[in-house]
């Protein structure tokens, strides 16, 4: 068999951003900066490290920022050539060159597996990679890159996990699952629990948004009974996909940072603040002089 490679990347972003209202009335999430790039590029440079030349964003109405981002700017271009402002130039420009970028509308907003399906046909016959730019990942070399190591062995649809303590554990989707034989940071998984109680829950092993899939996901998404509000649920098919086909959880190495959630973008914007080249040390001193 043909070892499969890991080239595309979808990245669901045509939700409405609700928790971030009123910032996201008439910008959408993915384009709330983190420091000093908006969180829809983070999840692109994290594709790009991983190897990935393809990515595919699906997208919604009221979401062309995204497209116009990752596009050329000649005025601004050609402002910022006539200042001589050379430094800023070739971060404008850097950006529209990160990847081969195609976008693909989805009308509703039917769950994150109606969001994956939109991509069937610009994805086609081979495994591809899920990037949720909710959900910031620090990680040495990228979440994605290490998932894409784990891909390399196993050739086996792989969920990005991290292990959650407590009660924590009823906030997100759980892995009932097995240690891998040789490899510590895989789990084989038997099943998947969305939101379980903590007394019931099978593990604390939390399912995060990172993902790497075989095609025969669209199958399963295409024959899942809509649920509430119509929607189309990723965890159900990837469930349905069991019957099939071996799933892994992959543990990374890295801090995630739920920037969907107001306290989360907060904790990333300072932390990841504190780690940038050119503002950590001066933002470090400031913080030092505050009287919180």
């Amino acid at each position: 068999m043909t070892q499969q490679r890991i080239r595309k990347v979808v990245i669901p972003a045509a939700g409405y951003g609700t928790r971030f209202l009123p910032a996201t009335k008439a910008t959408p999430k993915e384009m709330l900066p983190l420091v000093d790039k908006p969180l829809i590029q983070y999840a692109v440079e994290e594709a790009v490290a991983a190897g990935c030349t393809d990515v595919i964003i699906v997208t919604g109405r009221g979401k062309t920022t995204m497209e116009d981002h990752f596009d050329r700017s000649p005025e601004l271009e050609a402002a910022l050539k006539a200042k001589g402002r050379v430094d800023l130039l070739k971060i404008a420009t850097s950006v529209s060159k990160l990847a081969r970028i195609s976008y693909v509308r989805q009308p509703e907003a039917l769950g994150l597996g109606h969001a994956v399906l939109m991509a069937k046909q610009m994805v086609g016959d081979e495994a591809f990679a899920v990037i949720l730019p909710d959900d910031i990942v620090d990680a040495e070399g990228g979440c994605l890159a290490q998932m894409v190591g784990a891909f390399d062995e196993t050739q086996s649809s792989i969920l990005g996990t991290e292990v959650v303590e407590g009660d924590a554990i009823s906030m997100y989707g759980c892995l009932d699952c097995t240690d891998h034989p040789t490899n510590p940071r895989l789990v084989a998984v038997k099943n998947l629990v969305e939101k379980p109680k903590p007394q019931e829950a099978p593990s604390q092993n939390a399912i995060i948004g990172r993902y790497i899939l075989t095609p025969k996901i669209f199958e399963m998404i295409e024959q899942l009974t809509p649920g509430a509000g119509g929607e189309l649920q990723l965890t159900d098919a990837i469930k349905a996909l069991l019957q099939f086909e071996q799933v892994y959880g992959f543990h990374y190495v890295g801090k995630r940072y739920d920037a969907g959630d107001k306290l989360g973008f907060l904790k990333a914007t300072v932390e990841l603040a504190l780690k940038h080249d050119g503002l950590g040390s001066a933002f470090r001193e400031w913080l030092k002089s505050q009287k919180f």
